[in-house]
């Protein structure tokens, strides 16, 4: 199966200045607006978890070949609708500007996955379950390490390259896994980069193994040649202060390049 969970940035905040009703109207504008392209791409819509958004897509749904291009599709689709939502919000609760500025996360993981009915003798609903749903999970909130939108595993970056542009980020240890996993960000639709993506990516590239063969004066060039196609390129940044902090205090003999999460 590939997993897929969306959380809205900055959500508590936002929760905390608006009155109940008006919370009312945020959450259905806001879970409608991010789950129409799920819909769309044939993706099944798990579970709402407060301000998140679980869906999955695979057998007997749609095929194996073309689950995690579809999914990576949604995503692409659900980041592009965050410019409208920013506007909409106002508009919707009579107001010039809500409290924050509200954006997502996006997480995707593609593997093995126990799926169909589970509960109780209360309750059961058809859901899925295990290692991939736990990564998916943790990818989402792995943006807010990187300052990005959407993460994906390797899994999914390599099923979905033929459709999906994209760009490696880091290898990562997420809470509850003891193995690394390699992660990528989602670009743009194949064939669709801008010039200054381009030029990020191929930047970010070079840095990224500067930054493996303990290279930090080329890896630091790397990072901030791509800041100049990209200014505020949230994964770049993160690399860059790494850099700077390996330079003055080396990692141990040992290291692997992978950057362990401490939180969820």
């Amino acid at each position: 199966m590939t997993v897929m969970f969306c959380d809205m940035k900055g959500f508590t905040s936002l929760s905390e200045g608006v009155t109940p009703r008006g919370l009312v109207k945020i959450m259905n504008l806001y879970l409608s607006t991010m789950s129409e392209p799920i819909d769309a791409q044939r993706g099944i819509i798990d579970k709402y978890i407060g301000d998140a958004i679980m869906a999955y897509w695979g057998p007997p749904f749609v095929e194996e070949t073309e689950q995690a291009a579809l999914a990576a599709s949604a995503a692409l689709d659900m980041i592009g609708r965050v410019a409208q939502l920013r506007k909409e919000l106002p508009e919707l609760l009579g107001v010039r500007a809500i409290p924050t500025d509200c954006d997502i996360r996006i997480g995707i993981a593609t593997g093995e996955a126990l799926v169909g009915s589970i509960g109780s003798e209360f309750m059961m609903s058809y859901t899925v379950m295990g290692d991939t749903v736990n990564l998916a999970s943790r990818l989402e909130g792995a943006n807010k390490v990187y300052g990005c939108r959407c993460l994906i595993s390797e899994a999914t970056a390599a099923a979905s390259a033929d459709a999906i542009e994209l760009r490696e980020i880091d290898r990562l240890v997420v809470v509850g896994q003891t193995q690394p996993q390699t992660v990528f960000e989602i670009m743009a639709k194949k064939g669709e980069l801008t010039l200054q993506q381009t030029l990020l990516r191929q930047h970010y590239v070079e840095g990224l193994a500067a930054y493996r063969e303990r290279r930090w004066d080329d890896a630091a060039r790397a990072f901030a040649a791509g800041l100049e196609a990209v200014p505020g390129d949230g994964p770049s940044m993160v690399l860059m202060a790494r850099v700077e902090a390996y330079s003055e205090t080396p990692p141990p003999a040992d290291w692997d390049g992978a950057w362990h999460l401490e939180h969820k």
